[in-house]
């Protein structure tokens, strides 16, 4: 069974950074996509990042746009999320998520996007305190 885990999530100052982790574990696709998401209380899902297998670019929400960096270690099939300058509105709960069918390039971020990740982690706690 496909598995991801996240995790390094925490409480933080503002300007603090968190360095977030997808580990997937029986993950044997060679085409692939991954999202990073977060949904904070009373809030729509946010799709905030992503990059995929087939894709050069990496994509993210004007929201994070230059405070977060999303990378990959193919090799420990895990994948990151760096996030620096965190804000008080960054506060929400953080999932990742994959896509291992139809993957296309682009910015999967969008609602329409959303049906096609198959697989979803059960999200990090990501607080920051102002």
């Amino acid at each position: 069974d496909v598995q991801l885990q996240a995790s390094g999530g925490g409480l933080v100052q503002a300007g603090g950074s968190l360095r977030l982790s997808c580990a997937a574990s029986g993950f044997t696709f060679d085409d692939f996509a991954i999202g990073w998401f977060r949904q904070a209380p009373g809030k729509e899902r946010e799709g905030i990042s992503c990059m995929s297998s087939s894709d050069r670019n990496v994509y993210y929400a004007e929201s994070v746009k230059g405070r977060f960096t999303i990378s990959s270690d193919n090799a420990k099939n895990t994948w990151y999320l760096q996030m620096h300058s965190l804000k008080p509105e960054d506060t929400a709960v953080y999932y990742c998520a994959a896509i291992v069918d139809k993957v296309v390039a682009g910015p999967l971020l969008g609602p329409k996007y959303w049906p096609l990740y198959k697989y979803w982690g059960q999200g990090t706690q990501v607080t920051v305190s102002g």
